[in-house]
């Protein structure tokens, strides 16, 4: 199989696959070209209907061996993949690579120029690096989910995008890339720690050095979290949401102006003394009509309101249309690849797998090798 066509065209990454934030690595380092074997558990693989087509998209363009770690010849496989490859990175906790015997060492032995990534919740060190935890747990330790959610309730999970993902996935295919890179002129290789903990963190900087500015104060009262008038999604007569951002003064003079508000005597809208009052006056005003008609009202004009659309809508919207925002690979619509590259795209080159689908194919290469 070649590499797909993107910018890390000339990338070979073995994933060892775990729950989400894995996998989205590997979809996101595939997604820029890079040859991406996924190494997944024989029970995995014998529990799959191959009659049906594969429909994760986290699993697109890789190809994958089943692999028992748990016996000399599976881990045997796994360092004899890593000798053909540039990355490997697993989903463990701290040790439990070490014990199977895939730790960064051993395979560092095999490939001194490899980058070995590290994804865990707490970090490869602290109190808590052997607790399980989920994306909640890290972002309450982070100290991101205590600023989210509405004033009068409590801390409101985002679903599990800000640390799973965000600060996990996203920053562990970042690392692997710095690393490469630099492996490239070194040809030395490094171990990544790749913390969801340390990942929330990072995302929740500017909020760290506003709430120490004193210009951002508990969840729910400041005007990015839902607290102001002019940054808020509202219902709409048929249930559905309108997107409020009307921040700057331009944009909200032309809200107020489409929502038939006299300015005047709304106020402020940066006096927080008057954010309830003007927001049930917006409330009551998006109310009287549907989403669709609130989206044609506001059609061409900058008042930094759109609908909310559902994953489903999303797909079929004319600005996603236009720019073919979204693919549908085997029946399943999907983000194309993201950031866009005028030289080198992403590109999804091949549907996603099944656990083990190649197993029998990489091992006639690594017997050929």
């Amino acid at each position: 199989m070649t590499a797909g066509r993107g910018p890390l065209a000339e990338l070979r990454v073995i994933e060892v696959v775990g729950l989400g934030p894995g996998p989205f690595a590997g979809m996101l380092l595939s997604d820029m070209g890079a040859e991406v074997i996924a190494v997944d558990r024989p029970s995995a693989a014998a529990r799959v209907d191959t009659s049906a087509p594969a429909t994760n998209a986290m699993n697109r363009g890789k190809r994958s061996i089943a692999v028992d770690l748990k016996t000399d010849e599976g881990v045997e496989t796994v360092l004899r993949l890593v000798e053909t490859a540039d990355v490997l990175f697993e989903p463990y906790r701290p040790g439990v690579a070490e014990r199977l015997g895939i730790g960064p060492d051993v395979c560092l032995a095999r490939k001194p120029s490899l980058v070995y990534g590290r994804m865990t919740g707490f970090g490869q060190e602290g109190p808590l690096a052997a607790r399980a935890g989920h994306d909640l747990n890290y972002l309450a330790v982070s100290g991101v989910v205590e600023a989210l959610g509405r004033a009068d309730g409590p801390p409101t999970p985002p679903i599990n995008l800000l640390a799973d993902f965000g600060g996990g996935g996203l920053l562990l295919a970042y690392g692997i890339a710095c690393a490469a890179f630099e492996a490239q002129h070194s040809g030395v290789g490094q171990v990544i720690d790749a913390a969801m903990v340390d990942g929330a963190a990072t995302l929740m900087t500017p909020f760290y050095s506003a709430r120490n500015r004193g210009f951002w104060g508990p969840r729910g009262t400041n005007h990015l979290d839902g607290g102001a008038a002019f940054y808020d999604s509202y219902e709409c007569a048929d249930g559905r949401w309108l997107a409020i951002a009307a921040i700057e003064p331009q944009f909200f003079a032309a809200l107020v102006e489409v929502l038939g508000i006299d300015a005047e005597s709304f106020g402020d809208p940066f006096d927080q003394s008057r954010w309830p009052e003007q927001k049930a006056v917006v409330a009551d005003i998006v109310r009287s009509r549907s989403r669709d008609e609130w989206e044609a009202a506001f059609d061409g004009i900058d008042a930094c309101v759109t609908p909310v659309l559902t994953p489903e809508e999303a797909p079929t919207h004319k600005h996603n249309v236009a720019r073919g925002s979204f693919v549908t690979v085997q029946g399943v619509p999907q983000p194309v690849p993201a950031p866009r590259f005028s030289r080198t795209p992403g590109v999804v080159d091949a549907p996603p797998c099944h656990p083990g689908q190649h197993t029998d194919e990489i091992l006639a290469e690594l017997r050929g090798t």
